[in-house]
């Protein structure tokens, strides 16, 4: 075996001209003497952000190899918000993949297995799209998640709260930084690209114990519902060969361009923005309306919202309108972002696995009308589509109301339950289903494991989604 000049960095290139996963550094490496209690870190001790993390940084010769070729990877320690060590097993995968234009590039995504879990073949994967909503890469999986993070406004530091009921189902899960190492809010087909490379990746690392053909489940909610939503659409193209056998969708945004316009000067105005500063980057259009047509102050917001989370940008751009910070009216700029827009709607694409899709009828952040677009433009393509509208809920309630009907409903697709026709149906809310209780009651009890770092044990089978009637 010869080496490349990446040794330093753990990397070796195997005879079959494929990167094999690094044996762990000792630096890495935990010893009998490691304290099993929590210590305090220093600044010192705290992990890098993603842009000044060598570990990330693209080994020679990468972009030869096929995508999802596993290039790199290192044992990694997570933590609620940074301080709460949690009891699952960690790794961290830097593979090959590509961008929206399908140039390769390198991507990363965090592994989870359930603490001490041993090997098995039959363990599903569950792909799960975070709604990382920010430029700024303090708010990537791959740091946000990491014991010592310091990632103020993260969305999905929250998450994990309602992520780790799945690893307490025993199930392995990919978490990708599907944004990317330059923050791609809303750029379209790259979070489909990322993840679905980072399955690839994960079926290849021996620790994991996967198969091939191991049956993998997608999830996401608003942001990372369009993560997964990008997923399953590139799915049949860029990777038919996965064994996809379910998704299932929260408000997962449908029209960026729609939501764009409706969140202008409203409570949520700071998403618009954080969009606006990572389209710019991507779409020479958007360039060039931020160089001619913002105004200095303009310009200076779109600099501070790339450097924050989204919710500690949001309270920042309560109610501020996009025309106070243009040098012409609106409506002469969006004619010229007309193809941006139509790039990044979703529903261009079949997905070819079934699909749950819930959303809030009143959502103050997502309109329901994108979503039922979404679904519709599905259902045109050929896609078999589960909807259900929340009459009650709005979109932050939604989220971990829907969490135990989602999973559920993904645990009967693994187990290969049988559906009837695809349904749409409109109910007062999924949280007065009594099937759906003893999940919520889960919920509440995963929620003070993952806060108090105590283990990830199932201690009951869940409820089958079927049961309730809702996504039958």
């Amino acid at each position: 075996m010869t080496t490349t000049a990446d040794d330093d960095l753990g990397m070796t290139d195997s005879p079959a001209g494929q990167f094999d996963p690094a044996p762990t550094r000792a630096a890495d490496r935990p010893t009998a003497r490691q304290p099993r209690t929590p210590v305090r870190r220093s600044a010192s001790q705290r992990p890098l952000p993603p842009s000044r993390d060598p570990f990330l940084r693209p080994p020679s010769g990468f972009a030869a190899h096929a995508p999802g070729t596993l290039l790199r990877s290192r044992p990694v320690e997570l933590a609620l918000f940074g301080l709460v060590s949690q009891q699952v097993t960690a790794w961290q995968l830097l593979y090959r993949s590509s961008d929206m234009h399908g140039r390769p590039e390198v991507a990363i995504t965090t592994v989870l297995l359930p603490k001490g879990a041993a090997p098995d073949a039959n363990r599903p994967l569950l792909v799960f799209g975070s709604a990382m909503d920010a430029v700024t890469d303090r708010c990537a999986p791959s740091y946000a998640l990491r014991k010592g993070a310091l990632s103020p406004g993260s969305i999905t530091q929250l998450e994990w709260l309602l992520v780790a009921n799945a690893v307490r189902r025993g199930w392995a899960v990919t978490i990708a930084d599907h944004e990317g190492p330059h923050g791609g809010f809303g750029v379209p087909r790259e979070p489909g690209y990322r993840s679905l490379d980072g399955v690839r990746a994960a079926l290849r690392f021996a620790p994991l114990g996967l198969r091939p053909d191991t049956k993998i489940a997608v999830w996401g909610y608003s942001g990372g519902g369009m993560a997964s939503a990008w997923t399953i659409e590139m799915a049949p193209e860029y990777a038919p060969e996965l064994n996809i056998v379910g998704a299932a969708l929260g408000a997962p945004v449908g029209d960026p361009g729609e939501v764009f316009l409706r969140l202008n000067g409203g409570a949520f105005a700071g998403f618009p923005a954080i969009v606006i500063a990572a389209l710019h980057r991507v779409y020479p259009a958007m360039a060039e309306v931020v160089r001619d047509d913002f105004t200095e102050e303009g310009r200076r917001l779109l600099e501070r919202v790339q450097r924050l989370g989204p919710l500690a940008a949001l309270p920042l751009l309560v109610g501020r309108r996009l025309e106070n910070y243009l040098n012409r009216p609106l409506d002469d700029v969006l004619p010229q972002l007309a193809e941006m827009f139509d790039d990044i709607r979703l529903g261009s694409a079949a997905p070819a696995c079934p699909v749950l899709v819930v959303q809030p009828i009143h959502d103050q952040v997502i309109g329901v009308d994108g979503i039922d677009g979404q679904v519709q433009r599905y259902r045109e393509a050929g896609a078999a589509v589960w909807y259900i509208r929340d009459r009650l809920s709005e979109h932050f309630s939604m989220l971990p109301l829907s969490t135990p009907l989602s999973l559920d409903w993904l645990a009967d697709r693994i187990a290969g339950k049988t559906l009837t026709e695809p349904t749409t149906k409109t109910v007062w809310s999924v949280a007065l289903e009594p099937s759906h209780w003893r999940g919520l009651v889960e919920l509440a009890t995963t929620a003070m494991r993952v806060t108090f770092g105590w283990a990830l044990r199932q201690e009951s089978e869940p409820v089958a989604a079927e049961a309730s009637g809702l996504a039958a």
